[in-house]
């Protein structure tokens, strides 16, 4: 089994895939980073050879930012977004759509679920 980037990839699953499993790494990034250490695509992560499994992850962490790093960076700038007030922040604070969505109606993921508001009796 391979450990790239503190992550088990799949034994069963192609190379190409199985770095998809990282976080920050999409099939794009997969498959440059197998044509630069020159790994067929296809091989399966059981078959790659320890050479090969060196290569990908001195890649990764060379020029990529993945996992915990990534994901710090990411919360670093919503952060930076609320605490200068812009607009974007607002609305990460309240928990609305962020890129100009519509809210009357649909929404639902980002505004949970629906509270209902009592009717009142005469």
């Amino acid at each position: 089994m391979a450990r790239i980037a503190g992550v088990d990839l799949p034994k069963n699953k192609r190379v190409i895939i199985g770095l998809t499993y990282i976080y920050g790494i999409g099939k794009t990034s997969s498959q440059k980073i197998c044509n630069e250490c020159g790994v067929d695509v296809n091989t399966r992560v059981q078959d790659l050879s320890e050479d090969a499994v060196t290569k990908i992850r001195k890649k990764i962490q060379d020029e990529y930012k993945v996992e915990g790093a990534l994901k710090t960076e990411i919360n670093m700038n919503i952060k930076r977004l609320m605490d200068i007030n812009s607009v974007r922040g607002y609305r990460h604070h309240r928990g609305l759509p962020v890129h100009g969505q519509r809210t009357k109606t649909n929404a639902r993921t980002r505004k949970g679920r629906k509270r209902l508001v009592g009717g009142k009796k005469k």
